[in-house]
């Protein structure tokens, strides 16, 4: 399934616990100051740093006495400069080589010289997680783990490929029985013994599926039992509640403590998906099933690979309003179909929808070519290296197949080299198995325009590595204009620090505007969702591919799938925390803290581009535990309210009765008459839309106050786009102890009326509440033109037509 989920998105759109704050600010500052001084070296070239060069002994020329003198004779052949090398230690027990300082030119002239292994600049470690959760800011001391039990007793229903239970993450050690409230069953039987005090319930859906196909599970290919067998369940189950792991890693990379969001959540376990995907049928019966249980939350990493469907015609969302109506939050995945507007899905306001984000944390393998240039990529490639040693570069497209397609490749043309294969068009993996099959060394898989400097690690069966669409178009250009163009590839291990800068929006996340509701704003948030270590199944290798034999207890991929469990795990947390809180109160606690500045200081980067990121890619912004803990207010939404939101879009009696099976039917002339526009949902964010003769929107919203002082006063400050009027109606919210629900009138004024028949035009802003403690922040989208026209023929031709869904 791994390379399935980004596959949709590259077709269609393209531990050490810190005993305190002041110890988080020093790690940090340190990790700042390398990356800082190797990007500085990078652009003058004459900069002196530390790097640590691993050499291969059995290569040392037999003409040195000692190793000592082999590396001083290195240093000798280098260039002049005008800080003379010197060696500052001299390894030969654990590792051999030794540390120097030199320029980044330097550098590069080392990597080229034989029995040279790697050539990597010297860090600050420290004893790390799966990482998201110190990226993230949990901590044992203070914030949301400690204030939430970690979440204990609270139950999270994971819908997916199921869960391979045997692996670390899942053990109970710790952890009592069964939550008394819990009312589901665990489905064993040869193939899946028994459940645990972690994972709790664990169910197989598959009648739909069987129904589609015309015929049984095929258990020779999979198990008709809760048991994952393709890892994306034990994937996103683990991120969202996995316990704690120590030394846990892919193979060489990554390797630290794990641990979920949640880890003393309870998991159960519902499998929908099945190899040819996950049908409505059994994705309704399982979120049913799920809410009938007692889970708390539910992690639904699954969704449409197009334009999500109408509400009432998407299973997905009516689940998740039913889930909704009995207390639980549901938590879905936006989609892998961006960087294309309109591409996110699951983007019923009831749910929470998230995208992918990537954290500061890499894994380098550099492009160093023949003239000394060296360019940034990626992998996770753990089998004999290059050594250093250069090879014939060359380019797929000069050899039969650009995308490296199976069987494209002329092997008397890659045979003995290193082959450049562009990003697209079939599985990242399965480009680096063709090259091997055809004959070549090693792998340069190059991103093209719809990826952009999008870089996701993979565990790759040949030396490979994945460089950004700059770094391609230079090392394209090198293989053309140089007759005998050579390259080799450098693996630089796992990398934690502040360059690049983190969070950046993943190309591959769906982004909006909402094509269904403009006045509702999509995605809500984002999450880490890029190269996340979490656990695997056991029955496939960590690439998915057949001929992988390798096993692995933990694995690293990507996807809205990866995001999507860690804001489960985080709603577990404030469930706890806050137990008296609904469904859209967690959800407005998560969005109204959200932040949108990198750790760099910067308005989030979208990887598709390049450029900087807007509320119609990442929502409210990047998910912050610690502040969601104390919101201060919340923007909170009864079913009724919901019920009137669905008059509002002009459904009819008998559309809502999909969603709320009331007896009698609404009547939505007396439902909440004076709703009006879907915007006036109590939504934490906004989305305006100007039409033709359309220069004032308006919309109603009531805030809660749900902070420790009853007595407080709240100020509003907005901002947007010099072509619009924004006025908030009161600006200052007195609260005491008989009205801790105050309501405002936000008013959206154009001056600049676009021509209606234009290509629409997007500008933005925000409002915050402040007493002075608090920030409370809501996204303002705004756009002029026509809204998009999208048909739902497809979802109605066939009154007994399921439709499929993918993993995301």
């Amino acid at each position: 399934m791994k390379e399935e989920e980004i596959r949709i998105g590259e077709m269609v759109g393209r531990m050490a616990i810190v005993p305190s704050i002041s110890f988080v600010l020093f790690l940090f500052l340190s990790l700042c100051l390398l990356p800082s001084a190797i990007s500085s070296s990078h652009q003058s070239g004459s900069e002196l740093e530390t790097f640590i060069i691993h050499v291969s002994s059995s290569e040392k020329p037999p003409v040195f006495a000692t190793d000592h003198h082999w590396y001083a004779s290195i240093l000798r052949s280098l260039p002049h400069s005008p800080h003379p090398s010197q060696i500052i230690y001299t390894y030969k027990h654990a590792v051999n080589g030794f540390s120097v300082r030199l320029t980044h030119s330097q550098a590069a002239q080392v990597r080229r010289l034989p029995g040279v292994l790697s050539v990597i600049p010297d860090q600050i470690r420290q004893l790390h997680t799966t990482h998201t959760p110190q990226f993230l800011g949990l901590s044992d001391v203070s914030g949301l783990w400690p204030n939430s039990g970690y979440a204990e007793d609270v139950i999270i229903g994971v819908l997916d490929t199921g869960i391979w239970p045997e692996r670390p993450s899942f053990s109970d050690s710790g952890l009592s029985l069964a939550p008394s409230t819990w009312k589901g069953i665990c489905e064993t039987g040869p193939d899946f013994p028994a459940c645990s005090g972690k994972i709790i319930g664990a169910r197989a859906f598959y009648k739909g599926y069987e129904a589609a196909m015309g015929r049984p599970v095929d258990e020779s290919v999979e198990s008709k039992s809760p048991r994952d067998t393709e890892g994306h369940g034990t994937h996103t189950a683990s991120t969202a509640a996995g316990s704690t792991v120590e030394n846990a890693g892919l193979f060489k990379y990554a390797v630290g403590e794990a641990r979920g969001m949640a880890t003393k959540a309870r998991i159960a376990a519902y499998k929908i998906c099945w190899s040819v995907g996950c049908f409505d049928s059994d994705i309704l019966a399982a979120m049913d099933q799920a809410v009938a249980d007692g889970v708390h939350v539910i992690s639904l990493s699954v969704g449409a690979s197009g334009f999500a469907p109408p509400y009432d015609y998407d299973s997905i969302a009516i689940g998740a309003f039913g889930a909704a109506q009995n207390g639980v939050l549901v938590s879905c995945s936006a989609g892998n179909s961006g960087p294309g507007t309109y591409t996110a899905v699951n983007i019923a306001p009831w749910i929470l929808t998230v995208g992918a984000s990537t954290i500061d944390r890499e894994f380098p393998a550099d492009v160093v070519l023949g003239d000394g240039r060296v360019f940034g990529g990626v992998s996770l490639y753990s089998g004999d290296s290059l050594d250093g040693l250069e090879f014939p570069l060359i380019y797929a497209a000069d050899s039969g197949s650009r995308y490296c397609y199976s069987g494209g490749l002329d092997s008397s043309k890659v045979a003995g080299k290193i082959v450049i294969c562009d990003r697209g068009g079939n599985a990242r993996v399965e480009k680096g198995s063709v090259v091997k099959a055809a004959g070549g060394v090693g792998m340069i898989m190059a991103n093209t325009a719809e990826s952009g400097e999008e870089l996701i690690a993979d565990s790759h069966l040949i030396p490979a590595t994945m460089v950004g669409q700059m770094a391609a178009d230079k090392i394209r250009d090198y293989v053309r204009s140089n007759p005998s163009p050579t390259a080799t590839i450098v693996f630089r291990g796992t990398v934690i620090g502040a360059s690049p800068s983190a969070p950046k929006v993943a190309a591959f996340s769906s982004r909006g505007p909402n094509h269904l509701t403009p006045e509702i704003l999509k995605p809500d948030v984002i999450a880490p969702g890029v190269n996340i270590l979490a656990g695997w199944t056991g029955a496939i290798g960590p690439t998915d591919l057949d001929i992988d034999p390798r096993r692995v207890d933990f694995n690293i991929i990507s996807g809205t799938s990866m995001s999507c469990p860690h804001v489960s795990g985080l709603a577990a947390l404030l469930r706890k925390a806050h137990p008296q809180w609904s469904p859209a109160a967690l959800k407005s606690a998560l969005m109204t803290t959200a932040y949108n500045l990198d750790n760099s200081g910067n308005n989030f980067t979208d990887l598709a581009t390049g450029g900087e990121s807007s509320p119609f890619i990442h929502g409210a912004g990047h998910v912050d535990p610690n502040r969601a803990l104390d919101p201060g207010l919340v923007y909170d939404i009864s079913v009724s309210e919901y019920v009137a939101f669905l008059c509002a879009v002009g459904y009819d009696s008998k559309q809502i009765e999909i969603f709320v099976r009331d007896h009698s039917p609404v009547d939505c002339a007396s439902h909440s008459p004076n709703f009006g526009s879907p915007g006036n949902l109590n939504y934490p964010s906004f989305s305006v839309m100007f039409g033709p003769g359309t220069d004032v929107v308006s919309y109603t919203r009531v805030v809660t106050n749900v902070g420790s002082s009853l007595d407080v006063v709240y100020e509003a400050k907005v901002w947007g786009p010099s072509t619009v009027e924004i006025t908030v109606s009161p600006s200052k919210l007195v609260f005491n102890a008989t009205n801790q629900s105050l309501s405002y009138r936000i008013t959206f004024s154009s001056s600049s009326i676009k021509d209606p028949t234009a290509a629409l035009a997007a500008a933005f802003g925000g409002i915050e509440w402040s007493d002075g403690t608090h920030i409370v922040r809501s996204p303002i989208a705004i756009r002029w033109g026509q809204s998009f026209d999208y048909g739902i023929s497809s979802y109605v031709s066939g009154s007994n037509s399921e439709s499929g869904r993918s993993v995301l």
